[in-house]
């Protein structure tokens, strides 16, 4: 573990480095003047997976009624005049799974959603470029629908749901982040979580959904998370609800990925939670990513396997 973290210390990007096996922390490092480990920090796109929790948790509350749920059934309000026919048949599933079929949001599109005066009306007015259920377009409007959807159907806010459901059970704190035009909370993106509390969330799932006795996840929403349902396109990296899926040296991993290299990492038959948080600037193809996942497979794995 010392050679990991000298390795560590030469990615000048890298921010954070926390590992946790069986439960128990066997690193807690900052990296090139980062913020200490319990102070919040935007974790971009991981918010996705948190998102994905919040859905799980509200299924198993019956506050919403399952991923086959149409999402127009709580958005129709804000669909186009005349919907393209595909729209009624987008479920919760198909945006958990990035399989909206409709036109991206992210990347060169990003910055017309988010300038524009309602973004869920926005995100449902987009052209199909596929059919729901088809090939993944990753893209945050689906998750924004998805913290539409919940503050609709709950009469709560997602902010109040992510602090009943999540921050108090884990004993964590998720400060308040923006939120659109209409008050709702972005979904998706630009949530603030600290290392620390990352990893209390990625530990929620290596345990099943149980913290301290008291179930605060279905087991099956887990199962359901990490089961591969989409591959995307630029990475090739296997996706399920809100998380991706591969591997490290060998051992199946599951991990929420934030720009810029905000990472969540769960190695479930080691029982490794380990957490990466990154400077979300610079440029996007630098080599960063792939390198806290060598990080993980050459210097965590090996080093968890021989308990050193």
């Amino acid at each position: 573990m010392a050679r990991t973290i000298e390795a560590a210390s030469r990615l000048p990007r890298l921010r954070s480095l926390v590992v946790l096996r069986h439960g128990k922390t066997l690193v807690e490092h900052r990296f090139n003047n980062g913020p200490p480990l319990d102070r919040p920090v935007n974790i971009k796109s991981a918010s996705k997976s948190v998102i994905s929790a919040l859905v799980g948790i509200a299924i198993e509350r019956g506050v919403l009624k399952g991923v086959d749920q149409p999402v127009l059934s709580m958005l129709r309000n804000d669909a186009p005049a005349n919907p393209n026919p595909r729209l009624d048949r987008l479920t919760v599933g198909n945006l958990l799974s990035m399989q909206a079929g409709l036109e991206r949001t992210s990347g060169p599109n990003y910055g017309r959603w988010v300038s524009s005066p309602n973004w869920v009306r926005y995100a449902l007015a987009r052209p199909f470029v596929d059919e729901p259920g088809g090939a993944m377009l990753y893209s945050t409007a689906n998750t924004h629908l998805l913290s539409a959807m919940l503050t609709r159907a709950s009469g709560q806010s997602t902010y109040t749901l992510a602090q009943d459901w999540l921050a108090r059970p884990l004993a964590i704190a998720i400060p308040s982040w923006p939120r659109d035009g209409q008050g709702i909370y972005f979904g998706g993106n630009d949530m603030l979580m600290s290392p620390r509390a990352l990893a209390q969330f990625g530990e929620l799932y290596r345990n099943g959904g149980i913290v301290n006795g008291r179930r605060i996840l279905p087991p099956s929403w887990i199962e359901q998370s990490w089961t591969p349902r989409t591959v995307s396109p630029w990475s090739g990296g296997r996706y399920g609800y809100g998380w991706f899926i591969g591997d490290a040296a060998g051992h199946p991993v599951r991990f929420a990925w934030g720009y810029g290299g905000q990472m969540v990492y769960v190695v479930p038959d080691l029982a490794l939670t380990v957490v990466m948080t990154s400077d979300s600037g610079g440029a996007r193809a630098n080599g960063h990513i792939a390198a806290l996942h060598t990080l993980l497979a050459d210097g965590v794995v090996p080093a968890a396997l021989t308990g050193e």
